[in-house]
């Protein structure tokens, strides 16, 4: 993770499934309203980390279904699996600290001897990691005899059982718990420690990530019986983890504000991008407010007003230039004045744009370079595309007044879209 040169002002480290993703919202508002707040006021100086009991198969599924961003750190199977960035490396010192005293020969052999215990899938089972269903009422007089009878074997196992139906058998020094308890000693080891770090989570899997010392936790508002009892049990006089009362992401934004991490207004809450203030300001978020200008616009959330399109051309210069994924290269002001032709073509439909991997870097005084992807779920169709755009600052901060020089985006193998816009992919 040699991303940042300096310490992380905040790590967020969440579970996934009924965490940061809300499989009652089909609209994905939630996760929507924390990407524009991720990607605005975070991403440049902060790290993501999502910690799933799925496996890389199940994680990549969910990506392909829901507006997810891209972490900086993944944590996968119970915290069997870390990776990082977007090619997803793995880390060769966690693999080594789980094979002490680990055989998975072992464990499905003595598994097989209780049939309360129905195998998950294939894609489920990994190096460091058996995983099984159980029904609830089964579940703790076969987690104890497990456990003594692979003790026998000479094994040091850790048995969680979540959700009221998976059982997971992972080596002692497994769980989410201990993978991020490794990657603080990692990042202290290197002398740039996060800030502040703050964990999510809805369910018995995710306990252990609240037992770390050093770290603010919010059980969001739908979390599970088995996380609260535990909370009630072990931690119910830690003022440093709260139980939100907004379900998901909401639950992570209100988090954030609750312990006074940093910004927790999402700039897709915002309806009069002048009552929002940023600290930390950077020119990432002036790509977060242009998308979702442009989400708006064709949704006709906004009003259909000159005004809305000349505040976007004042913050261009008048001679930038925009290159389309198609190649086709044209004036900024030409794409402003073409969304005329389509305000409101996307009403009431399923409709959003998103942002991902807003990423700044400064290259002299007053210029700045911003990489990003943008994406677009149209519908059933989803298509992606990687783009880049200049910014001059008419001082030496990116809050001083920045303006559009010159835009371009390209197709990302895989999500080209079946029709081509004329304007920002």
């Amino acid at each position: 993770m040699d991303r940042l040169k300096a310490p992380a002002r905040l790590m967020i480290v969440s579970d996934l499934d009924h965490t940061m993703v809300d499989h009652h919202d089909k609209e994905n508002l939630s996760l929507l309203r924390f990407n524009s707040l991720w990607e605005a006021n975070y991403r440049h100086d902060s790290l993501l980390v999502f910690s799933t009991g799925r496996s890389p198969t199940l994680y990549k599924e969910l990506r392909k279904e829901k507006p997810m961003l891209t972490p900086d750190i993944t944590i996968m199977s119970v915290g069997t699996e870390i990776t990082y960035g977007n090619a997803m490396v793995p880390d060769d010192g966690w693999v080594e600290v789980l094979n002490q005293k680990w055989d998975k020969n072992i464990v499905k052999e003595e598994s097989s001897k209780f049939p309360e215990l129905k195998l998950q899938a294939e894609t489920e089972q990994r190096a460091h990691k058996v995983s099984f269903y159980v029904e609830k009422d089964k579940a703790p007089t076969v987690m104890k005899a497990l456990s003594e009878a692979l003790k026998q074997r000479g094994l040091d196992v850790k048995i969680i059982y979540s959700g009221g139906i998976d059982l997971d058998i992972l080596p002692q020094g497994a769980g989410k718990g201990q993978a991020l308890a490794y990657l603080l000693q990692k990042f202290k080891t290197e002398g740039h420690p996060p800030v502040n770090t703050l964990v999510c989570g809805d369910s018995g899997n995710d306990a252990e990530l609240f037992s770390i010392p050093e770290v603010y936790g919010v059980m969001v508002k739908n979390a599970q019986e088995e996380l609260l009892q535990w909370h009630a049990e072990n931690a119910k006089d830690n003022k440093k983890i709260i139980h939100a009362t907004e379900r998901c992401a909401a639950g992570i934004i209100q988090a954030i504000g609750h312990f006074s991490l940093g910004p927790n207004l999402p700039p897709r809450d915002v309806t009069d991008t002048s009552d929002c203030t940023l600290e930390n300001a950077n020119p990432g978020h002036s790509i977060v407010e242009f998308f979702l200008f442009y989400e708006k616009w064709r949704r006709a959330e906004i009003e259909n007003s000159e005004i809305y399109l000349a505040g976007v051309k004042a913050n261009c210069c008048p001679s930038a230039t925009y290159v389309h994924p198609t190649g086709n290269e044209q004036s900024l002001h030409n794409c402003i004045n073409a969304l005329r032709g389509c305000y409101g073509d996307k009403q009431g439909k399923h409709y959003r744009v998103w942002v991902d991997q807003v990423l700044p870097t400064q290259i002299d005084s007053k210029t700045w370079l911003v990489k990003f992807d943008m994406w677009v779920l149209s519908g059933e169709e989803q298509y992606a595309a990687r783009g880049t755009a200049i910014f001059s600052s008419k001082g030496e901060s990116p809050s001083d007044q920045l303006t559009w020089i010159r835009g371009h985006q390209t197709w990302i193998r895989g999500y080209e879209p079946k029709q081509v816009a004329p304007f920002f992919g």
